[in-house]
């Protein structure tokens, strides 16, 4: 009976992994300054990152703030940039560009388990400033929504609506 629960115990830690919630990653990403078009179709000034969409994070399953936004640089590659940043370290946490609905409250939990998602890599840290590469085949207008998404439990910590800047 005793190897029984060493091994749930065992099991259910290595799933759950509590010890993460006392755990705090600070990532400081140089985020670059953006200019938004000062009306549509005008010209940006040559050389300069163009905002092309921004939101804040809501909570879902974790307590998640900060703000999202889609930055073109002058090369014309494309980042997502997540500033100030807070929620709970997770395991499995990955960001997802989604077309999944961003709903405040328990139903927008799983909004994104049966969306379109492009997987932009394991979440680099539980606070501060992120980049994160957005691949150059990707269209932006099919994915209006940024979560922040435990793979593992398949629950998002936050997510953030992307509104055109």
């Amino acid at each position: 009976m005793t190897a029984v629960v060493v091994i749930a115990l065992s099991v259910g830690a290595y799933l759950f992994q509590p010890w993460l919630i006392f755990v705090d990653t600070v990532v400081d990403d140089e985020i670059p300054v953006a200019v938004t078009a000062p009306s549509p179709g005008a010209p940006v000034p040559p050389g300069q990152p163009v905002l092309l969409s921004t939101g804040k994070f809501i909570s879902h399953e974790h307590d998640t703030s900060g703000s999202a936004s889609i930055i073109e640089r002058p090369d014309g590659t494309r980042i997502l940039a997540i500033a100030d940043l807070d929620t709970t370290t997770g395991p499995d946490v990955h960001v997802y560009l989604s077309d999944g609905a961003v709903v405040g409250g328990v139903g927008g939990w799983r909004k994104a388990a049966n969306a379109d998602n492009v997987d932009l890599g394991e979440i680099k840290g539980n606070k501060g400033n992120q980049v994160y590469m957005i691949p150059a085949d990707v269209d932006l207008a099919k994915y209006p929504a940024v979560f922040l998404w435990c793979v593992r439990f398949s629950v998002s910590f936050g997510a953030a609506s992307l509104e055109p800047a």
